[in-house]
């Protein structure tokens, strides 16, 4: 396995003066990859980016930051072509930068809530499938799986289980487009976390590993020894990325609700989750 940790561990936006300081610094934890949440496109440099990834071999992910504004299934034609546009964006920044994974809730913004009829839930899945579908194919051509994010109840109504998000791979049905599962929100959301994660089973393509409360992995309630009995039963091997926030995030720190620090500082949060993890897991 691969560890890595978010960006938003620590700053909002990531810019290149910004990653240039942390990918040094993750690798120095012990880090394999670094993960960013791509808020503003004009943050980062991409091409020197990536010539930083080389000098310090470290992997990369991109996690989708999806407003108000960028929302595949929203009844308004403006604001779903903004959002295909972005994410045709966080794609050729994967394929820039050389991450395999773009990653995220990349249906609707964060925090949208609202109440579907089964009717208009089935309007809003055929209309995501086939976003997905041209978006899947955008990426393979780039070398970039898709991983969709299943997220708790308080953040949105419509993909909140391992069982939905697995429904719309299935129908979308292209080798790019896969899943990633967040223990935050499996803490919520599944009966079982280990039962969900053999659910997805190889359409696991990416995984969070989080803790109850967003601190440190291994500091709550959160039941890792059934999360490490289900990974190695579908034998999964790829990215594992501690991800929490910090206050800087506004994009999302109203719907993720970052208020208050989760541990003694955001480096103690990323080194002792990464110990507990690299035991966890080997």
């Amino acid at each position: 396995m691969n560890y890595g940790v978010n960006t938003w561990v620590w700053i909002s936006p990531t810019t290149t003066e910004r990653f240039a300081e942390y990918v040094p610094k993750v690798r120095a934890m012990g880090f394999d990859m670094i993960e960013f949440g791509l808020e503003d496109p004009e943050a980062l440099d991409y091409r020197r980016a990536a010539e930083i990834l080389k000098a310090h071999d470290c992997g990369i992910s991109v996690a989708a930051a999806m407003g108000p504004d960028r929302d595949l299934i929203k009844d308004d034609e403006a604001v779903q072509r903004n959002a295909l546009d972005y994410l045709r964006h966080c794609i050729d920044a994967c394929h820039t930068l050389g991450a395999t994974n773009l990653v995220g809730p990349m249906y609707s913004a964060v925090g949208r809530v609202w109440k579907e009829t089964p009717e208009s839930r089935e309007r809003d899945v055929e209309t995501l499938v086939t976003y997905l579908k041209t978006l899947s194919a955008y990426a393979f051509d780039r070398g970039v799986v898709l991983c969709l994010e299943p997220l708790n109840r308080f953040e949105t109504s419509f993909i909140n289980l391992a069982r939905q998000v697995n429904e719309i791979v299935d129908r979308v049905d292209h080798p790019a487009c896969k899943v990633l599962l967040d223990t935050f929100h499996m803490n919520i959301e599944e009966k079982s976390l280990g039962d969900a994660i053999r659910a997805t089973g190889q359409r696991l393509g990416h995984f969070h590993a989080c803790e109850n409360d967003r601190g440190a992995p291994g500091s709550g309630n959160v039941t890792w020894g059934e999360v490490a009995q289900a990974l190695r039963d579908i034998d999964y091997r790829g990215p594992v990325v501690i991800e929490s926030f910090t206050s800087e995030v506004t994009s999302i720190a109203r719907a993720a609700a970052v208020w208050r620090p989760f541990e003694a500082s955001q480096d103690a949060l990323a080194q002792q989750g990464l110990a507990f993890l690299k035991e966890l897991l080997g």
